[in-house]
């Protein structure tokens, strides 16, 4: 949601989203968006599982969000919308054809091992961290493997915030591929520590690490 929000702010959000993959990872990424003030004039959504795109039609018809259409196929998701979401449990890329995005949406490849390679080098790409996107087979991994460079990467997260990085601004496909860096833990686990703090509720646990030499010796 952050960097749908910093790639999109200077050019105007997008208000068609696709969610391609519908499981609770989607429904999270949309309680975020709507939750940091995105509207959307229309949603697709596509699954391989019919009970799980009925379901999550069934999710957003609840909130308030009309206009909702289940896809029967990906290409007809991914042409009719601006921004995509993709949230699957694929662990090879089975979305390929590059054609599919001549529209230039932006896209938040949440799963990350969705893009065939010609799909990634034909976009702008972002990633929260390089090394740490760039490993275990992802869509950039692949892309880089392919290439044999890391020259198809125009930035990071942290660049896009500092406005050093390019803007989602429709000539091209722009693909945010997060793989999640271990400060977002760090940060979840302070808030919970300081609100167990403040709440006089921090309890320690005696001999929580029942023998404190290092090497067990």
């Amino acid at each position: 949601a952050l960097a749908a929000d910093r790639l999109t702010r200077d050019h105007g959000r997008p208000t068609r989203v696709g969610f391609f993959g519908v499981g609770l990872i989607a429904r999270y990424v949309h309680m975020y968006l709507a939750g940091t003030g995105w509207t959307f004039d229309s949603v697709g959504v596509h699954d391989l599982s019919a009970d799980h795109a009925n379901g999550f039609r069934e999710y957003l018809t609840s909130t308030g969000q009309g206009n909702v259409t289940v896809h029967g196929s990906a290409e007809d998701l991914v042409r009719n919308s601006d921004l995509i979401v993709f949230a699957t449990v694929a662990g090879e890329p089975h979305v390929t054809d590059a054609s599919w995005f001549d529209h230039n949406p932006l896209v938040l490849h949440v799963s990350l091992r969705d893009l065939g390679t010609d799909v990634i080098l034909r976009s702008t790409n972002i990633v929260d961290d390089v090394d740490h996107c760039l490993k275990a087979n992802t869509s950039p991994h692949l892309a880089e493997q392919a290439t044999g460079n890391r020259d198809f990467l125009h930035g990071t997260l942290y660049d896009v915030m500092e406005g050093k990085a390019p803007q989602h601004d429709g000539t091209r496909p722009l693909v945010f591929s997060p793989f999640g860096l271990g400060v977002l833990d760090l940060a979840v686990g302070k808030y919970v520590y300081d609100q167990v703090t403040a709440d006089g509720e921090l309890m320690v646990v005696p001999e929580f690490f029942h023998e404190l030499s290092r090497y067990g010796r």
